[in-house]
């Protein structure tokens, strides 16, 4: 599918990977990209997503937008998390059936694969097992996505695919912190620490478990060449194949940030899922896609960002 020439809609399109992505659109020499906002159009409505696509009208539609956070958030609020993510893509999926659309785009997530599936994880193997408990409600609302997507391709036609990307992160991240993940939460936490002559922080966990982390802008560009070229039914893990100990990431940033203090690490706290590495093999094979941007070269371009751009 040439992208040029189309009208694409991206929900969720104002968001940290929104952002990156339309840019990405646009380098691709996409001119008509639609970033419809939530105050105006509230997908967890059926009314209000049905309006926005015959209002829109349009031929790609990729779906961004959810309600997501780091291990404290799905803690606190996993009823939320659940209800907005599903409900807002089975409205999305029912209502592209009824509107012309040449294909949908939804974005999962590795939070849907078992807690203790084997590294790396292959797409095969999402259904092994239930996942981690922090996250498993947001991981189940969206891969209960992925299935109705292919009931709907199997009864309807509607063309969709269904791509699962790894934990992001990046210039325009979230960190606030309340609901940031782990990267953009340890740099505000080094950088406050370093500003304030902390001597001491405390970090969640024992730092033993393991994470994969994939740059935004290589994101947005495996969601841009899926969109172009692979229609499958199946998913497919979008990520960097790199996997790091919790504890060596907090060196890096400790070492970007230039906080040099002392590291309590609170063992009370969860760690989450023991293991996420992903086996990126069928994302090379369908459609090309490989990570470019190195984790210590991402690192430092997102701590930059944020010392230049924090309020």
């Amino acid at each position: 599918m040439e992208l040029m020439n189309k009208k694409v809609l991206v929900t969720g399109g104002t968001g940290f990977l929104g952002q990156h992505l339309v840019e990405e659109l646009r380098r691709k020499g996409c001119k008509n990209i639609i970033t419809p906002r939530s105050y105006k159009y509230d997908l967890t409505f059926a009314d209000d997503t049905q309006e926005m696509l015959l209002d829109l009208n349009s031929d790609v539609v990729i779906h961004l937008a959810a309600s997501v956070g780091g291990i404290g958030l799905n803690q606190k609020e996993p009823g939320r998390l659940f209800y907005e993510n599903l409900m807002m893509g089975v409205n999305l999926i029912e209502e592209c059936r009824y509107t012309v659309i040449e294909k949908l785009v939804l974005i999962g997530t590795i939070c849907s694969y078992p807690k203790f599936c084997p590294a790396p994880f292959k797409e095969e193997d999402l259904w092994n097992g239930y996942p981690e408990e922090t996250n498993a409600p947001y991981g189940i609302a969206k891969k209960a996505l992925l299935v109705m997507a292919q009931a709907y391709k199997q009864q309807y036609g509607l063309n969709s695919i269904y791509l699962m990307p790894v934990n992001l992160y990046g210039p325009g991240d979230n960190f606030k912190e309340d609901s940031s993940h782990v990267i953009p939460a340890l740099i505000k936490k080094f950088i406050d620490a370093k500003e304030k002559g902390m001597g001491e922080v405390e970090v969640w966990g024992t730092g033993k478990a393991t994470r994969e982390f994939l740059y935004v802008e290589d994101a947005a560009r495996a969601i841009v060449m899926a969109t172009e070229s692979y229609d499958g039914p199946g998913p497919i893990n979008i990520g960097s194949g790199v996997e790091i100990p919790i504890k060596d990431l907090v060196s890096l940033v400790q070492q970007f940030t230039g906080y040099f203090g002392k590291i309590t690490w609170d063992t009370s706290k969860p760690d989450g899922q023991p293991r996420r590495l992903l086996d990126v093999s069928k994302a090379h094979k369908e459609f090309g896609f490989q990570a470019s941007v190195s984790l210590e070269e991402g690192l430092k371009k997102t701590v930059d960002w944020y010392g230049e751009n924090r309020i």
